[in-house]
């Protein structure tokens, strides 16, 4: 696995304490950064007002963006992100409960990389950990740093 951390936007308190008890049984050993609104995100992965060159932005290995957050919603994270050379190539797979045909949709023309939504037993949500992070962090080629963001 990387090194780089792993950024998990996520509102519910038992939502985030699943994850990151999957992410240790999955021996996932990446640091969990955890945010838990929309905005709280965007400052995080956006720092400053953007006019920089954006070096001391953070660069985590992969985002798990829930959709229903407070303040701003996740979608509208996913845009912001993808609008933003810093973030555009780092991987995102939306991790939801909703099975709205339209989040689905939202999410996808907004850039996510993938869209899993949580199951409700543990063993399944675990399950779907483990495989969401053996891809993005072990399997999945990543863009070279900020070689493309000039692009």
């Amino acid at each position: 696995m990387t090194s780089q951390p792993i950024l998990l936007v996520e509102d519910s308190p038992d939502d985030e304490a699943l994850t990151l008890r999957a992410f240790k049984k999955s021996n996932i050993s990446n640091e969990v950064v955890v945010v838990r609104d929309g905005a709280e995100a965007l400052a995080y992965l956006l720092p400053g007002d953007g006019d920089g060159d954006g070096l001391d932005a953070p660069c985590p290995a992969l985002i798990l963006l829930d959709l229903n957050l407070p303040k701003v919603g996740g979608v509208e994270v996913l845009r912001r992100m993808r609008a933003d050379a810093r973030t555009r190539l780092i991987p995102v797979v939306v991790l939801t409960s909703s099975k709205l045909e339209e989040d689905i949709l939202d999410s996808y023309r907004s850039g996510a990389n993938a869209y899993v939504r949580k199951p409700v037993k543990f063993a399944d949500f675990a399950a779907a950990v483990q495989s969401v992070g053996v891809f993005w962090l072990l399997l999945n080629e990543t863009a070279p740093g900020r070689a493309l963001e000039s692009n």
